[in-house]
């Protein structure tokens, strides 16, 4: 069992090392509101680690202990080396175990060539956490241009709650966002470790204040059909399906279709966008690794 002074010794260390990190150094965005504390606030650390900021100052008062999960995440959002994730681990009575990171996400090939033949609508593939591994050219003028994006930023939900012209595309935003939530929650439960997972939710929480609020609410659920109303700055308002056909051979990869109902206006609207993005020369994607 671990002694109250073990766990206030992890406790001052937890507090020395967030007093030595800026807001700047973990991607969170800057504020003209003065700061009464050096470096991180403990409600800033708890959202990047996607825990409760009761339950981070409990381990900062020494009043609980920490389950190896949580301190590796910890450990990342702190931004401990070897040496001090090895102390951190001492300190709370732990054992020190690197979790299995999830390996490296292609694009399956079936979704390659079924997303290189779709022409006529727009079509792009998620993976894990909402990365877009890959998207044809209707999609990038539907959207955004992602091959503008670095690499590291091609993920929908952070487009999607950080972008502002991704935002406005949505004509019910809010709607979108709940269902985005959902479906990372759902990810989350499957996969509590993933350190992507959790520094994405971490960051969106941390900017955004109605996905932290969101992702705390257990009604919102994932879906896989629907439609969008979307207000397209070239083609103006227009309502799509939208369809998520998931992979037999992966089904972490998932692509989203927008269509429309042939000789309909919505239809006669992706024609027209159709045609602006090949003037544009909007490049489509021959898939990247996540």
């Amino acid at each position: 069992m671990t002694s109250n002074a073990t766990l206030n010794g992890l406790g001052e260390f937890l507090k020395k090392r967030r007093s030595e990190l800026s807001p700047h150094t973990v991607g969170l965005p800057s504020t003209s509101r003065p700061r009464r504390v050096a470096g991180l606030r403990r409600e800033e650390v708890a959202q990047l680690a996607s825990i409760s900021t009761d339950c981070y100052t409990r381990l900062e008062q020494g009043r609980m202990q920490a389950s190896a999960p949580v301190l590796d995440t910890l450990a990342r959002v702190l931004h401990l080396d070897d040496a001090e994730r090895g102390r951190l681990f001492q300190l709370a009575g732990r054992t020190t175990v690197r979790t299995r990171r999830r390996g490296v996400q292609r694009i399956q090939p079936q979704l390659q060539r079924v997303l290189e033949d779709l022409t006529s609508v727009p079509a792009l593939v998620q993976g894990r956490r909402g990365d877009i591994l890959a998207w044809n050219a209707l999609a990038a003028a539907l959207v955004t241009d992602f091959s503008r994006l670095p690499e590291k930023h091609r993920n929908y939900p952070r487009l999607l709650f950080t972008d502002p012209v991704t935002r406005s595309l949505y004509a019910d935003w809010e709607t979108a966002g709940q269902v985005t939530v959902a479906q990372l929650r759902r990810e989350a439960a499957k996969c509590p470790e993933d350190h992507r997972l959790i520094a994405l939710v971490g960051e969106l929480s941390m900017r955004d204040k109605q996905f932290a609020q969101w992702w705390g609410d257990r009604r919102a659920t994932a879906r896989t059909t629907g439609t969008n109303t979307l207000i397209h700055p070239v083609v103006g308002e227009v309502t799509l399906d939208c369809d998520t056909l998931t992979s037999g051979t992966d089904p972490d990869q998932y692509m989203t279709v927008w269509s429309a109902a042939p000789g309909s206006p919505a239809h006669h609207q992706l024609r027209i966008l159709a045609s602006w993005a090949a003037d544009q020369s909007l490049p489509a994607s021959s898939g990247w690794e996540a």
